[in-house]
Protein backbone atom coordinates (compact mmCIF):
# COMPACT_ATOMS: atom_id res chain seq x y z
CA UNK A 1 0.00 0.00 0.00
CA UNK A 2 1.53 3.36 -1.17
CA UNK A 3 1.49 6.56 0.87
CA UNK A 4 -0.74 8.03 -1.82
CA UNK A 5 -3.09 5.34 -1.06
CA UNK A 6 -3.20 5.83 2.43
CA UNK A 7 -2.22 3.63 5.53
CA UNK A 8 -4.90 0.74 6.97
CA UNK A 9 -6.29 3.53 9.00
CA UNK A 10 -6.96 6.35 6.95
CA UNK A 11 -8.12 4.19 3.94
CA UNK A 12 -9.29 6.34 0.97
CA UNK A 13 -11.58 8.49 2.98
CA UNK A 14 -9.44 10.21 5.12
CA UNK A 15 -6.40 9.59 3.10
CA UNK A 16 -6.39 13.12 1.98
CA UNK A 17 -6.42 16.73 3.12
CA UNK A 18 -4.85 19.33 4.16
CA UNK A 19 -5.22 18.26 8.07
CA UNK A 20 -3.07 14.90 7.49
CA UNK A 21 0.38 16.25 8.03
CA UNK A 22 -1.03 17.84 11.25
CA UNK A 23 -2.60 14.69 12.45
CA UNK A 24 0.76 12.49 12.10
CA UNK A 25 2.80 11.71 14.70
CA UNK A 26 5.64 9.96 12.95
CA UNK A 27 8.39 12.57 13.45
CA UNK A 28 7.91 11.66 17.06
CA UNK A 29 6.63 8.03 17.06
CA UNK A 30 10.30 6.26 16.17
CA UNK A 31 11.51 6.32 19.80
CA UNK A 32 7.73 3.63 20.05
CA UNK A 33 9.27 1.14 17.16
CA UNK A 34 10.85 -1.83 18.92
CA UNK A 35 8.00 -0.73 21.69
CA UNK A 36 5.22 -1.44 19.14
CA UNK A 37 6.71 -4.32 17.20
CA UNK A 38 7.13 -6.21 21.18
CA UNK A 39 3.52 -5.62 21.38
CA UNK A 40 2.23 -6.81 18.27
CA UNK A 41 3.88 -9.75 18.56
CA UNK A 42 2.50 -10.20 22.00
CA UNK A 43 -0.90 -9.88 20.60
CA UNK A 44 -0.57 -12.11 17.84
CA UNK A 45 1.19 -15.23 20.14
CA UNK A 46 -1.56 -14.44 22.76
CA UNK A 47 -4.43 -14.35 19.49
CA UNK A 48 -3.28 -17.49 18.51
CA UNK A 49 -3.25 -19.17 22.01
CA UNK A 50 -6.36 -18.20 22.71
CA UNK A 51 -7.46 -19.56 18.98
CA UNK A 52 -8.48 -16.34 17.48
CA UNK A 53 -6.17 -16.34 14.78
CA UNK A 54 -5.28 -19.59 13.27
CA UNK A 55 -1.30 -20.30 13.52
CA UNK A 56 -0.74 -20.53 9.88
CA UNK A 57 -1.87 -16.48 10.17
CA UNK A 58 -0.45 -15.92 13.08
CA UNK A 59 3.31 -17.47 12.16
CA UNK A 60 3.23 -14.89 8.64
CA UNK A 61 2.57 -12.04 10.32
CA UNK A 62 5.24 -12.93 13.06
CA UNK A 63 7.58 -13.84 10.08
CA UNK A 64 6.54 -10.34 8.42
CA UNK A 65 7.28 -8.48 11.60
CA UNK A 66 10.60 -9.59 11.67
CA UNK A 67 11.02 -7.76 7.60
CA UNK A 68 9.73 -4.91 9.31
CA UNK A 69 11.72 -4.63 12.15
CA UNK A 70 14.90 -5.02 9.20
CA UNK A 71 13.44 -2.26 7.23
CA UNK A 72 14.72 1.51 7.90
CA UNK A 73 12.05 3.04 9.85
CA UNK A 74 11.86 6.29 6.99
CA UNK A 75 10.30 3.45 4.81
CA UNK A 76 7.20 3.36 6.78
CA UNK A 77 4.12 5.24 5.59
CA UNK A 78 1.28 6.02 7.91
CA UNK A 79 -0.44 8.32 10.03
CA UNK A 80 1.68 7.21 13.45
CA UNK A 81 4.00 3.98 14.04
CA UNK A 82 1.29 1.73 14.78
CA UNK A 83 -0.81 2.39 11.81
CA UNK A 84 2.72 2.20 9.67
CA UNK A 85 3.44 -1.36 10.66
CA UNK A 86 -0.07 -2.35 10.87
CA UNK A 87 -0.08 -1.82 6.90
CA UNK A 88 3.34 -3.07 6.16
CA UNK A 89 2.21 -5.74 7.52
CA UNK A 90 -0.53 -6.20 5.34
CA UNK A 91 1.55 -5.55 2.15
CA UNK A 92 3.64 -8.47 2.68
CA UNK A 93 0.78 -11.09 3.67
CA UNK A 94 -1.93 -9.85 2.24
CA UNK A 95 -5.35 -9.39 3.85
CA UNK A 96 -5.28 -12.02 6.51
CA UNK A 97 -2.06 -9.64 7.72
CA UNK A 98 -5.02 -7.32 8.94
CA UNK A 99 -5.75 -10.52 11.56
CA UNK A 100 -3.17 -8.82 13.80
CA UNK A 101 -5.46 -5.74 14.91
CA UNK A 102 -8.09 -8.32 16.16
CA UNK A 103 -9.21 -7.54 19.41
CA UNK A 104 -7.42 -4.42 20.34
CA UNK A 105 -7.34 -0.10 19.27
CA UNK A 106 -5.10 1.52 18.62
CA UNK A 107 -6.29 3.26 21.92
CA UNK A 108 -4.88 -0.20 24.14
CA UNK A 109 -2.04 -0.50 21.52
CA UNK A 110 -0.81 3.29 22.04
CA UNK A 111 -0.92 3.40 25.55
CA UNK A 112 0.98 -0.16 26.11
CA UNK A 113 3.94 0.92 23.86
CA UNK A 114 3.97 3.97 25.87
CA UNK A 115 4.62 1.92 28.95
CA UNK A 116 6.46 -0.20 27.48
CA UNK A 117 9.35 2.07 26.33
CA UNK A 118 8.86 4.70 29.77
CA UNK A 119 10.01 1.75 31.55
CA UNK A 120 12.80 1.25 29.76
CA UNK A 121 14.00 5.18 30.18
CA UNK A 122 13.01 5.28 33.62
CA UNK A 123 15.74 2.66 34.30
CA UNK A 124 18.12 4.32 32.25
CA UNK A 125 17.19 7.75 34.96
CA UNK A 126 17.45 5.35 37.62
CA UNK A 127 20.99 4.51 36.39
CA UNK A 128 22.03 7.52 36.63
CA UNK A 129 21.20 8.45 39.89
CA UNK A 130 22.94 5.54 41.16
CA UNK A 131 25.97 6.59 39.46
CA UNK A 132 25.60 10.29 40.50
CA UNK A 133 25.18 8.59 44.26
CA UNK A 134 28.19 6.80 44.02
CA UNK A 135 30.43 9.22 42.70
CA UNK A 136 29.02 11.90 45.68
CA UNK A 137 29.71 9.10 48.64
CA UNK A 138 32.89 8.37 46.81
CA UNK A 139 34.19 11.99 46.90
CA UNK A 140 32.91 12.35 50.36
CA UNK A 141 35.23 9.25 51.63
CA UNK A 142 37.62 11.51 50.61
CA UNK A 143 37.13 14.33 52.27
CA UNK A 144 35.55 13.66 56.07
CA UNK A 145 37.82 16.14 57.80
CA UNK A 146 38.19 18.57 54.35
CA UNK A 147 37.01 21.40 56.25
CA UNK A 148 34.90 24.47 54.52
CA UNK A 149 32.59 27.27 54.88
CA UNK A 150 28.68 26.35 54.71
CA UNK A 151 26.55 28.77 53.90
CA UNK A 152 23.02 30.10 54.38
CA UNK A 153 21.41 33.45 52.03
CA UNK A 154 24.81 32.41 50.56
CA UNK A 155 27.02 34.05 53.12
CA UNK A 156 29.55 32.01 55.09
CA UNK A 157 27.60 30.93 58.30
CA UNK A 158 29.33 28.18 59.99
CA UNK A 159 32.00 25.74 59.31
CA UNK A 160 31.10 22.35 58.08
CA UNK A 161 33.52 19.74 56.00
CA UNK A 162 33.06 18.96 52.01
CA UNK A 163 31.77 15.17 52.92
CA UNK A 164 28.82 16.90 54.84
CA UNK A 165 28.26 18.59 51.70
CA UNK A 166 28.30 16.41 49.21
CA UNK A 167 26.57 13.79 51.23
CA UNK A 168 23.27 16.46 51.34
CA UNK A 169 23.09 16.21 47.79
CA UNK A 170 23.28 12.24 47.89
CA UNK A 171 20.67 12.00 50.45
CA UNK A 172 18.74 14.46 48.16
CA UNK A 173 19.56 11.93 45.22
CA UNK A 174 18.37 9.05 47.24
CA UNK A 175 14.96 10.16 47.48
CA UNK A 176 15.09 11.02 43.50
CA UNK A 177 15.61 7.25 43.27
CA UNK A 178 12.78 6.41 45.15
CA UNK A 179 10.40 8.62 43.01
CA UNK A 180 11.78 7.23 39.91
CA UNK A 181 11.25 3.73 41.01
CA UNK A 182 7.42 4.09 42.17
CA UNK A 183 7.06 5.66 38.90
CA UNK A 184 8.07 2.93 37.22
CA UNK A 185 5.96 0.40 39.34
CA UNK A 186 2.92 2.76 38.20
CA UNK A 187 4.03 3.03 34.87
CA UNK A 188 4.56 -1.10 34.70
CA UNK A 189 0.61 -2.33 34.09
CA UNK A 190 -0.78 -3.06 30.99
CA UNK A 191 -3.45 -1.36 29.34
CA UNK A 192 -3.55 -3.82 26.38
CA UNK A 193 -6.42 -5.86 25.68
CA UNK A 194 -8.90 -2.58 26.69
CA UNK A 195 -9.32 -2.16 23.12
CA UNK A 196 -10.87 1.46 22.75
CA UNK A 197 -12.01 1.59 26.05
CA UNK A 198 -15.17 -0.86 26.41
CA UNK A 199 -13.33 -3.89 26.18
CA UNK A 200 -13.85 -6.52 23.80
CA UNK A 201 -16.43 -9.61 22.89
CA UNK A 202 -12.92 -11.90 22.00
CA UNK A 203 -11.61 -14.06 24.89
CA UNK A 204 -8.43 -12.40 25.37
CA UNK A 205 -6.39 -13.35 27.94
CA UNK A 206 -4.63 -9.66 29.36
CA UNK A 207 -2.90 -11.14 31.92
CA UNK A 208 -0.78 -13.17 29.11
CA UNK A 209 0.41 -10.24 27.17
CA UNK A 210 1.41 -8.24 30.18
CA UNK A 211 3.56 -11.24 30.98
CA UNK A 212 4.96 -11.52 27.55
CA UNK A 213 5.99 -7.73 27.73
CA UNK A 214 6.86 -8.13 31.33
CA UNK A 215 4.44 -5.96 32.78
CA UNK A 216 3.68 -6.47 36.60
CA UNK A 217 0.08 -6.38 36.30
CA UNK A 218 -2.67 -5.45 34.00
CA UNK A 219 -5.08 -2.22 34.35
CA UNK A 220 -7.89 -3.54 35.92
CA UNK A 221 -11.08 -1.04 34.50
CA UNK A 222 -10.95 -0.79 30.26
CA UNK A 223 -11.60 2.61 29.72
CA UNK A 224 -9.14 3.90 32.80
CA UNK A 225 -6.64 1.91 31.07
CA UNK A 226 -6.41 3.61 27.73
CA UNK A 227 -6.95 7.30 28.77
CA UNK A 228 -4.94 7.91 31.98
CA UNK A 229 -1.85 8.83 31.77
CA UNK A 230 -1.15 9.56 35.11
CA UNK A 231 1.52 7.68 35.17
CA UNK A 232 3.68 10.41 33.00
CA UNK A 233 2.54 12.78 35.35
CA UNK A 234 4.16 10.81 37.93
CA UNK A 235 7.33 10.28 35.79
CA UNK A 236 8.12 13.90 34.61
CA UNK A 237 7.29 14.94 38.29
CA UNK A 238 9.91 12.91 39.64
CA UNK A 239 12.41 13.95 36.63
CA UNK A 240 11.46 17.71 36.79
CA UNK A 241 12.24 17.01 40.94
CA UNK A 242 15.50 15.24 40.27
CA UNK A 243 16.44 18.14 37.81
CA UNK A 244 16.05 20.66 40.74
CA UNK A 245 18.58 18.57 42.82
CA UNK A 246 20.82 18.74 39.76
CA UNK A 247 20.63 22.10 39.32
CA UNK A 248 21.45 23.05 43.04
CA UNK A 249 24.33 20.78 42.97
CA UNK A 250 25.42 22.64 39.42
CA UNK A 251 24.85 25.99 41.09
CA UNK A 252 26.71 25.18 44.60
CA UNK A 253 30.08 23.71 42.01
CA UNK A 254 29.80 26.64 39.61
CA UNK A 255 30.22 29.21 42.53
CA UNK A 256 32.92 27.31 44.24
CA UNK A 257 35.03 26.95 41.00
CA UNK A 258 34.55 30.74 40.85
CA UNK A 259 35.89 30.86 44.10
CA UNK A 260 38.70 28.48 43.47
CA UNK A 261 37.64 26.42 46.41
CA UNK A 262 36.52 23.22 43.85
CA UNK A 263 38.86 22.93 40.13
CA UNK A 264 36.40 21.02 37.34
CA UNK A 265 38.38 18.89 35.48
CA UNK A 266 38.23 19.64 31.93
CA UNK A 267 36.57 16.99 30.51
CA UNK A 268 33.40 18.95 32.36
CA UNK A 269 34.54 22.37 31.00
CA UNK A 270 35.64 24.55 28.09
CA UNK A 271 37.49 27.60 26.91
CA UNK A 272 36.26 31.02 25.43
CA UNK A 273 36.25 31.71 21.98
CA UNK A 274 38.07 35.28 22.56
CA UNK A 275 39.49 34.95 26.07
CA UNK A 276 42.16 32.02 25.82
CA UNK A 277 42.79 32.01 29.92
CA UNK A 278 39.43 31.34 30.61
CA UNK A 279 37.82 27.59 31.86
CA UNK A 280 34.25 27.79 32.05
CA UNK A 281 32.46 24.90 33.61
CA UNK A 282 29.76 25.11 30.91
CA UNK A 283 28.44 21.18 31.14
CA UNK A 284 27.38 22.47 34.60
CA UNK A 285 25.78 25.40 33.17
CA UNK A 286 23.99 23.32 31.20
CA UNK A 287 23.14 20.87 33.56
CA UNK A 288 21.57 23.27 35.53
CA UNK A 289 19.58 24.46 32.62
CA UNK A 290 18.45 21.12 32.24
CA UNK A 291 15.60 21.76 35.44
CA UNK A 292 13.83 24.49 32.32
CA UNK A 293 13.27 21.70 29.58
CA UNK A 294 12.20 19.00 32.51
CA UNK A 295 9.73 21.69 34.13
CA UNK A 296 8.44 22.64 30.62
CA UNK A 297 7.83 19.17 30.03
CA UNK A 298 5.63 18.96 33.09
CA UNK A 299 3.93 21.65 32.84
CA UNK A 300 3.25 21.28 28.93
CA UNK A 301 2.20 17.60 29.67
CA UNK A 302 -0.46 18.63 32.99
CA UNK A 303 -2.15 21.68 30.73
CA UNK A 304 -2.54 18.91 27.81
CA UNK A 305 -4.16 16.65 29.89
CA UNK A 306 -5.92 19.19 32.26
CA UNK A 307 -10.37 18.71 31.65
CA UNK A 308 -9.79 15.89 29.43
CA UNK A 309 -12.98 13.86 29.31
CA UNK A 310 -13.14 10.05 29.35
CA UNK A 311 -12.49 7.94 27.39
CA UNK A 312 -9.69 8.51 24.26
CA UNK A 313 -9.20 12.59 23.20
CA UNK A 314 -6.11 12.79 20.50
CA UNK A 315 -4.95 15.40 22.50
CA UNK A 316 -3.59 12.39 23.98
CA UNK A 317 -1.15 12.29 20.86
CA UNK A 318 0.18 15.58 21.88
CA UNK A 319 0.76 14.71 25.64
CA UNK A 320 3.55 12.08 24.87
CA UNK A 321 6.15 14.14 23.87
CA UNK A 322 6.15 16.25 26.76
CA UNK A 323 7.45 12.97 28.75
CA UNK A 324 10.27 12.65 26.29
CA UNK A 325 11.54 16.00 26.60
CA UNK A 326 11.46 15.90 30.47
CA UNK A 327 13.53 12.55 29.93
CA UNK A 328 16.10 13.77 27.63
CA UNK A 329 17.33 16.60 29.24
CA UNK A 330 17.54 14.94 32.34
CA UNK A 331 19.01 11.44 32.12
CA UNK A 332 22.02 12.84 30.28
CA UNK A 333 22.05 15.38 32.66
CA UNK A 334 22.34 13.50 35.88
CA UNK A 335 25.39 11.43 33.78
CA UNK A 336 27.43 14.92 32.87
CA UNK A 337 27.05 16.03 36.89
CA UNK A 338 28.41 12.67 37.94
CA UNK A 339 31.38 12.77 35.84
CA UNK A 340 32.16 16.00 36.99
CA UNK A 341 31.42 15.45 40.86
CA UNK A 342 33.99 12.21 39.94
CA UNK A 343 36.69 14.16 38.64
CA UNK A 344 36.33 17.46 40.43
CA UNK A 345 39.84 18.54 42.67
CA UNK A 346 38.69 20.59 45.74
CA UNK A 347 41.36 22.85 47.17
CA UNK A 348 41.26 21.95 51.02
CA UNK A 349 44.00 24.76 51.99
CA UNK A 350 41.66 27.05 50.28
CA UNK A 351 38.65 25.79 51.93
CA UNK A 352 40.00 25.76 55.73
CA UNK A 353 41.03 29.62 54.76
CA UNK A 354 37.56 30.46 54.10
CA UNK A 355 35.89 28.36 57.04
CA UNK A 356 37.15 30.74 59.89
CA UNK A 357 36.49 33.74 57.69
CA UNK A 358 33.65 36.13 58.97
CA UNK A 359 33.46 35.21 62.98
CA UNK A 360 31.76 31.86 61.08
CA UNK A 361 32.78 29.95 64.36
CA UNK A 362 30.63 32.09 66.07
CA UNK A 363 27.48 30.01 66.84
CA UNK A 364 30.20 27.19 68.38
CA UNK A 365 31.15 29.82 70.40
CA UNK A 366 27.31 31.08 71.56
CA UNK A 367 27.12 26.88 72.27
CA UNK A 368 29.88 26.49 74.31
CA UNK A 369 28.68 29.15 76.40
CA UNK A 370 25.15 27.92 76.38
CA UNK A 371 26.21 24.43 77.35
CA UNK A 372 28.30 26.00 80.59
CA UNK A 373 24.29 27.40 81.20
CA UNK A 374 24.73 30.99 79.35
CA UNK A 375 21.00 30.96 78.17
CA UNK A 376 21.51 30.40 74.36
CA UNK A 377 19.61 33.94 73.31
CA UNK A 378 22.33 35.84 75.83
CA UNK A 379 24.66 34.19 74.13
CA UNK A 380 23.83 35.05 70.95
CA UNK A 381 23.22 38.80 71.99
CA UNK A 382 27.09 38.42 73.58
CA UNK A 383 28.23 37.11 70.44
CA UNK A 384 26.45 39.34 67.89
CA UNK A 385 28.81 42.31 69.00
CA UNK A 386 32.39 41.02 68.36
CA UNK A 387 30.45 39.62 65.24
CA UNK A 388 29.60 42.82 64.41
CA UNK A 389 33.05 44.44 64.91
CA UNK A 390 34.99 41.56 62.29
CA UNK A 391 32.24 42.09 60.05
CA UNK A 392 33.44 46.02 60.45
CA UNK A 393 37.03 44.71 60.18
CA UNK A 394 37.41 46.63 63.70
CA UNK A 395 38.19 43.81 65.79
CA UNK A 396 41.82 42.28 66.04
CA UNK A 397 40.24 39.14 68.06
CA UNK A 398 40.92 35.70 66.64
CA UNK A 399 37.47 34.08 65.23
CA UNK A 400 36.71 32.33 68.73
CA UNK A 401 36.85 28.56 67.85
CA UNK A 402 39.19 26.51 65.68
CA UNK A 403 36.82 25.72 62.32
CA UNK A 404 37.86 21.86 62.38
CA UNK A 405 36.97 21.89 66.56
CA UNK A 406 33.52 23.59 65.80
CA UNK A 407 32.54 20.54 63.06
CA UNK A 408 34.04 18.18 65.33
CA UNK A 409 31.73 19.31 68.34
CA UNK A 410 28.81 18.80 66.15
CA UNK A 411 28.52 15.15 66.38
CA UNK A 412 25.13 14.74 66.43
CA UNK A 413 22.79 12.16 63.91
CA UNK A 414 23.64 13.97 60.35
CA UNK A 415 25.99 16.26 62.07
CA UNK A 416 29.21 17.50 59.91
CA UNK A 417 31.32 15.70 62.58
CA UNK A 418 33.41 13.13 61.19
CA UNK A 419 32.49 10.61 63.06
CA UNK A 420 28.68 11.63 62.47
CA UNK A 421 29.64 12.22 58.53
CA UNK A 422 31.16 8.35 58.43
CA UNK A 423 28.05 6.86 59.83
CA UNK A 424 26.07 8.56 57.44
CA UNK A 425 28.26 7.48 54.22
CA UNK A 426 27.78 4.04 55.04
CA UNK A 427 24.25 4.38 55.31
CA UNK A 428 24.32 6.46 51.99
CA UNK A 429 26.75 2.94 50.39
CA UNK A 430 23.75 0.36 51.97
CA UNK A 431 21.04 2.47 50.41
CA UNK A 432 22.92 2.51 47.33
CA UNK A 433 23.66 -1.41 46.88
CA UNK A 434 19.44 -1.41 47.78
CA UNK A 435 18.54 0.50 45.08
CA UNK A 436 20.62 -1.16 42.78
CA UNK A 437 19.13 -4.33 43.54
CA UNK A 438 15.66 -2.63 42.89
CA UNK A 439 16.63 -2.28 39.32
CA UNK A 440 18.07 -5.34 38.65
CA UNK A 441 14.59 -6.76 39.84
CA UNK A 442 12.85 -4.92 37.44
CA UNK A 443 15.41 -4.82 34.77
CA UNK A 444 15.99 -8.72 35.04
CA UNK A 445 11.67 -9.58 34.81
CA UNK A 446 12.29 -7.40 31.71
CA UNK A 447 15.08 -9.29 30.17
CA UNK A 448 13.21 -12.42 30.80
CA UNK A 449 10.26 -11.29 29.31
CA UNK A 450 11.93 -10.23 26.15
CA UNK A 451 13.54 -13.69 26.16
CA UNK A 452 10.46 -15.44 26.98
CA UNK A 453 8.33 -13.63 23.94
CA UNK A 454 11.24 -14.24 21.33
CA UNK A 455 10.81 -17.87 22.51
CA UNK A 456 6.96 -17.90 21.67
CA UNK A 457 7.44 -16.53 18.48
CA UNK A 458 9.61 -19.07 17.45
CA UNK A 459 7.43 -21.59 17.81
CA UNK A 460 4.87 -19.97 15.32
CA UNK A 461 8.07 -19.46 12.54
Amino acid sequence: MSGEDGDVVRRDRFSGGPARAFLSSMDHDERLFDADLAVDRAHVVMLAEQGIVDEGSAGAILDALIDVEATDYDALDGEDVHAAIETAVIERVGESGGRMHTARSRNDEVATCIRYRLREELLDAIDATLVLREALVEAAREHVETVMAGYTHRQAAQPTTVAHFLCSYARALERDTDRLLAAYDRTDRSPLGAAAFAGTPFDVDRERTADLLGFDSVLRNSMDAVSTRDFMIETASALSTLSVSLSGLATDLIEFAADEYVEIDDDYASTSSIMPQKKNPDTLELVRAASGSANAGLNGLLTTLKGLPRAYNRDLQEATPHVWTAVDAVTPATEVAAGAVATAAWNEDALAAAAGEGFATATGVADLLAANGVPFRTAHAILARPAQRAADGTSGETAGLDPAASVASRNSVGGPAPEAVAAALDEAGAGIETDEERRDERRDRLDAAAAALEREVGRYR
